[in-house]
């Protein structure tokens, strides 16, 4: 298994990724992860106050925080991603959850097509709330098809610039895998899962059957956001989780 890090006073062990995110996070024993999604995008300020409010009122310490899914307006340029998680991962030092430049928190940032918001913000969020006997929980951050935490992802994206039913299904295969990947640093595969995200505006209907249909995704059904990666040129992203409680909030 892939060796993962106790986040301190988080309640969840995290599988390392790169200085603005996690690869995912499993609940620790005692404890369950819980999902939060706002009825509509809240602006990243005041979701992180939001976010803050929440879990302070289950009696948790903001540590608790553990996972996010953002929405931007549209795909950022390699230097413009960059520039965004300088701002997103302040808050994530002032909370006491990123030291030494070590992540512990899952992310999906994407941008949708239709009805884009206008700014970044959040859609939801998990964190860990104290369970004792609850099933195992995680949650798997978003992954694109490209390698992460290298100098681009220009040079290490599979297929890039092509949206043939060929290349989309390189491209699935390449973030299905990192997926099971993923799942598989805590003890987890399809079967577990009790939600599937994909986000593509891109044609994949000739691959959901033979791809992700034969490696058991379907389990709980799929949701497919109309949605892009958060950078350019990027096509095909997914996450996913086991999570046993979820609500949805208003702001």
């Amino acid at each position: 298994m892939i060796e993962t890090v106790e986040a301190p006073n988080g309640g969840y062990r995290f599988m390392p990724g790169v200085s603005q995110y996690s690869c995912g996070i499993g609940a620790l024993p005692g404890f369950a992860i819980e999902r939060v999604r706002f009825a509509k995008v809240v602006p990243l300020k005041q979701g992180f106050e939001k976010i803050a409010e929440i879990i302070r009122a289950t009696g948790r310490p903001l540590t608790a925080f553990g996972a996010c899914e953002l929405r931007s307006p549209a795909p950022f340029t390699e230097e413009g991603f960059k520039a965004f998680n300088e701002i997103y991962i302040k808050t994530l030092v002032d909370w006491g959850l990123m030291k030494d430049g070590v992540n512990p928190v899952a992310r999906s940032n994407v941008c949708p097509k239709i009805d884009p918001p206008s700014e970044p913000g959040f859609h939801a969020f998990s964190f860990t709330t104290v369970a004792l006997n609850a099933p195992a929980s995680f949650v798997v951050a978003g992954s694109g098809e490209s390698v992460e935490g290298k100098a681009n992802y220009r040079d290490h994206t599979v297929r890039l610039g092509e949206t043939s039913p060929e290349a989309m299904l390189e491209k699935a295969k390449w973030v299905l895998d990192e997926m099971e990947r993923r799942m598989g640093a805590f003890g987890g595969d399809w079967s577990q899962t009790t939600g599937v995200q994909l986000y593509t505006v891109q044609d994949v209907y000739s691959i959901l059957e033979s791809e992700l249909g034969r490696r058991g995704v379907f389990r709980n059904g799929l949701t497919w956001h109309f949605n892009r990666p958060p950078v350019v040129n990027l096509e095909y992203e997914m996450d996913c989780r086991r999570v046993h409680v979820e609500r949805v909030v208003e702001v």
